[in-house]
């Protein structure tokens, strides 16, 4: 069997698996497994587990759970409730004030946590009962919510940088740099929309005239409680910003920066927030080695997945029939991006990365595009698969924090913020400094 019909079965093969509700890393190993049977026999059983635990037996993936772990204890403490009582403190008085504020929100835990489920339900769960109490439409409540948790995957420290990053033997410490002005800029596009979407609906800084009357009063109130906030919240900003300091500085490695960050944010979760009885505690570990466990697990099957279309020559005849397109480079960044983004609906970003950077990499390395650049590009396009279905984990978690609201107008607020996305990715391509700047001016 020719290779391109080979990989037609293979690819429908996986998406009739996940149809079903078969976990990813369950239908990458099942289609692999059978594929290489079929091509090369039983023996290739022991190059199976040998690939498989080869791959996750790397040093370098040591900094996933270990930053995984960081998050959790940031999530699982009332950091999110502090930051967010914090930003609504100082940005209320904005058009839409609140709504922006929860998209700051997101912005900072995004870089406390790297995770965007973490980033939408810590956010979420107090940002979305309170925009919807104030009067704002369930649309601009739940999409700010979603959008700014997609944040989580591109603002360092960020898992997938680091998958990629070890997938592709790029630098870590540049992939994070590399994400910090992208991130900003989208979250600064989110912000303008926000306020753009509450003007829309009303024209209002806050809603309702009786309920904004009676908010200025409960934050004039509170500027002490929500000044202590702060205070509780700035110990962990520290300590990302010495993680990252300690990253572009050549001080430690990744895993070493992981490690030392996740003890102290366990420590200052426990100390700040009087953690003291075994069940927080438990709940953090519990999460860290759920997401963790799920996280390497897809990655072991994804290179075998990976391994396996390389064995049937599927690999390399795509690779090349995509390298042989006489076509503008920019076109073929297109083809890419659109390739991405189908990608992104259906798959996780940590299986779309380990399944296509190290297949894509060369083909853009050849266009002469920088691959820290693509690495953003990349992850952007990952991002709007978090809000847009049939996956759109973000949206599912909005879903489960206000079910009330139902999923369409989920959608519909999170579809602008996905625009917005797109605009990003428009922006840097016609400015990919955006991107390289702050790496090649620390890092040169």
């Amino acid at each position: 069997m020719d290779p391109i019909t080979m990989g037609i079965i293979v690819a429908i093969a996986l998406i009739v698996l996940m149809a079903i509700g078969t976990p990813i890393a369950f239908a990458l190993g099942g289609v692999s497994l059978l594929a290489l049977m079929y091509d090369r026999g039983l023996p290739e059983l022991i190059y199976f587990g040998e690939t498989f635990f080869d791959r996750i037996a790397e040093f370098g993936f040591v900094a996933i759970p270990m930053f995984i772990l960081m998050g959790a204890a940031v999530a699982s403490s009332p950091t999110g409730r502090d930051l967010y009582r914090s930003l609504d403190l100082w940005m209320g008085r904005l058009p839409g004030g609140l709504a922006v504020s929860n998209i700051g929100a997101c912005t900072i835990f995004s870089a406390l946590s790297g995770s965007s489920p973490a980033t939408c339900a810590a956010i979420g769960k107090m940002g979305i009962p309170e925009m919807r109490t104030r009067g704002y439409p369930d649309g601009v409540a739940a999409g700010c919510i979603a959008a700014g948790g997609t944040l989580g995957i591109l603002i360092p420290p960020s898992v997938t940088m680091i998958i990629y990053g070890i997938s592709t033997e790029t630098s870590i410490g540049r992939l994070f740099m590399a994400g910090v002005l992208p991130g900003l800029m989208l979250a600064g596009l989110f912000m303008i929309w926000t306020m753009i979407a509450c003007r829309l609906a009303g024209g209002y800084a806050n809603p309702m005239a009786k309920a904004a009357a009676q908010v200025k009063q409960n934050i004039k109130a509170n500027v002490d409680t929500n000044l202590k906030a702060l205070v509780r919240v700035v110990p962990f900003m520290l300590v990302i910003a010495g993680i990252l300091f300690a990253l572009y500085g050549g001080v430690a490695t990744p895993s070493e920066a992981a490690g030392v960050g996740a003890f102290l944010c366990v420590a200052l979760a426990v100390v700040i927030y009087r953690m003291w009885q075994v069940k927080p505690v438990k709940l953090i570990m519990r999460d860290s080695l759920r997401e963790s466990v799920m996280i390497m697990l897809v990655i072991a099957t994804a290179e075998v997945f990976a391994y396996a279309l390389s064995s049937m020559f599927i690999t390399q005849t795509v690779a090349a029939a995509i390298a042989n397109m006489e076509v503008n480079r920019w076109v073929l960044m297109g083809i890419i991006n659109l390739f991405l983004l189908v990608a992104g609906f259906f798959l996780p970003p940590v299986a779309v990365i380990v399944m296509t950077a190290p297949i894509l990499l060369p083909i853009i390395l050849a266009a002469d595009f920088d691959p820290y650049w693509f690495a953003v590009i990349l992850t952007i396009n990952l991002e709007i698969g978090l809000i847009t279905p049939p996956v759109g984990l973000n949206l599912f978690i909005i879903k489960g924090i206000a079910p009330d609201i139902s999923l369409r107008n989920i959608l519909l607020g999170s579809l602008p913020y996905a625009l917005c996305m797109v605009l990003g990715i428009v922006l840097l391509c016609f400015f990919p400094g955006i991107a390289l700047w702050l790496p090649n001016l620390i890092m040169g």
